[in-house]
């Protein structure tokens, strides 16, 4: 009986198995990273805040945090650095899609899902827990101030994204400006013209 139910199991656990693998394949940082060994070495997380800054200089540094074990403030671990290690290492979010990262700032704008202080990054290393100022930083942003935020994120982990809303963009523009066409202008009735009506 048991031997008849394990068999019959197996092929239940081995489908699961093989959607988890695929899931995780495709919803891991690490995953997307380990696809391609250069894109990995180049998107380190501890340096991608940089890019995000180089940007957008405008977008608020708040670096003012006192590290436990040095005790002293730590420059490096900025607003930037703590969105990306939450979107990615908290939350889970694959970096490289739009809708993934206007997910993390409806987080942090308290319209999505509830942050938790406890796995907030920088909550463990820092003497304070910047969630609350990250916040504020975040609702301060003016809606076009998110929506390159977003965008900036999205060029750093896919550059090709840029290119991809470029294009459409270009095609839009092309449509908009139609050439006539000359058999699309109506014509006037003619003589006769109702008798085509007729079946």
């Amino acid at each position: 009986m048991t031997k008849k139910l394990s068999l019959a199991a197996l092929p239940v656990i081995v489908t699961g198995l093989v959607v988890l693998a695929a899931g995780m394949g495709q919803s891991t940082p690490v995953g997307i990273l380990s696809q391609n060994p250069v894109m990995a070495q180049a998107l380190r997380t501890q340096d991608l805040w940089r890019q995000v800054y180089q940007q957008m200089p405008d977008l608020p540094l708040e670096n003012q945090y006192v590290n436990q074990q040095s005790g002293k403030v730590d420059p490096d671990n900025t607003l930037a650095s703590r969105l990306i290690r939450y979107h990615m290492f908290v939350k889970g979010r694959p970096p490289n899609f739009r809708l993934d990262w206007k997910l993390t700032i409806a987080d942090y704008l308290g319209a999505n899902e509830l942050m938790e202080e406890g796995v907030y990054p920088g909550g463990d290393t820092l003497r304070e827990n910047p969630i609350e100022r990250d916040r504020a930083a975040i609702q301060r942003l003016t809606r076009p101030q998110r929506n390159g935020l977003i965008q900036t994120l999205v060029n750093i982990f896919n550059p090709n994204a840029a290119q991809q809303t470029e294009a459409p963009l270009r095609r839009e523009t092309q449509e908009l400006t139609p050439t006539p066409n000359p058999r699309s202008i109506p014509t006037l009735p003619q003589p006769g013209d109702a008798q085509r009506l007729r079946l």
